[in-house]
């Protein structure tokens, strides 16, 4: 029983909504742009700051044979 007039509330209440997002929507939407395009100058702020390890360049080398990439792999050592 219960099946049934939940069955037909639903059949009522599907032909006369009309849902549509409203102000509300548009401002959490237009708030979240705000927040990422304030992240992203962060993260390129961020990004600025780090500057490259001085070290070989990968690839071929100076006597024609390719860089060694053990230096690479190896963890930097840290001073005590």
């Amino acid at each position: 029983m219960t099946l049934g007039v939940l069955a037909a509330v639903a059949a009522a209440s599907s032909a006369s909504s009309d849902v549509e997002p409203g102000v509300l929507g548009f401002l959490v939407v237009a708030g979240m742009g705000v927040a990422l395009v304030f992240l992203l100058r962060s993260m390129n702020k961020q990004f600025r700051k780090i500057t490259p390890e001085p070290g070989p360049v990968s690839g071929s080398g100076a006597d024609g044979h390719e860089a060694d990439g053990e230096q690479a792999k190896a963890p930097a050592q840290t001073p005590e």
